[in-house]
């Protein structure tokens, strides 16, 4: 009997992981700039996929748009887990799962966003407050600053610390502390504009 319920959590796990990644692979940026004739978000600006980018559109709403669905998949990944499964370990999986689809999509031959809409979404449905604390971080940051690049770098890295130091959850950190890692290897294009000046701000419109 262990080895079958062994097995039943195996395939739980990867229903998760393979259902959440799937989900994180719908390019919703690309989708609804082509919708609203706007071209390929992929050839505009820094050919990200994510709503900094579809902001240098012009188009506000769109941007607004493409940020709240990308975080939404990221958190609807991880409220179907538990709705199915009730098993909060499934949880991480699902947005884990969630959030390398979108930087790795299967249907964009794995060349995504930088992940911190999904990242964002998917602490919010795992731990609220925590999803909180980095949003209003980010938003904070960005406020100051002016940098959509920097607040995310931020908001990511104080995740953990977050996570371990104010929520006293080990798990949480160090899931928090993966993606975090992950958003810094996404934007290490970023992290050298940064570090020399030249990092564009919020609103700077592609020529």
């Amino acid at each position: 009997m262990t080895g079958m319920g062994d097995d039943i959590l195996l395939i739980h796990f990867a229903i998760c992981l393979i259902g959440g990644y799937l989900l994180g692979s719908l390019p919703f940026g690309l989708i609804l700039t082509h919708l609203a004739g706007q071209g390929d978000l992929r050839k505009i600006g820094s050919g990200n996929i994510g709503a900094t980018n579809v902001l240098r559109t012009g188009n506000k709403a769109l941007a607004l748009a493409t940020l709240l669905l990308d975080s939404g998949k990221g958190a609807l990944a991880v409220l179907l887990a538990y709705m199915v499964f009730e098993q909060p370990t499934l949880l991480y999986y699902a947005g884990g799962g969630a959030f390398l689809g979108h930087i790795y999509p299967v249907f964009l031959k794995f060349k995504g966003g930088k992940g911190v809409a999904t990242f964002l979404g998917t602490l919010l449905a795992i731990s609220w407050p925590l999803g909180l604390g980095c949003c209003l971080t980010w938003f904070v940051t960005t406020v100051i600053f002016r940098i959509s690049s920097l607040a995310a770098l931020v908001a990511a890295i104080l995740s953990p610390v977050y996570g371990y130091f104010i929520l006293k959850n080990s798990s949480l950190a160090i899931f928090a502390g993966l993606l975090c890692i992950m958003i810094f290897i996404r934007h290490k294009d970023n992290i050298r504009r940064l570090m020399s000046g030249t990092e564009p701000k919020i609103g700077k419109k592609s020529a």
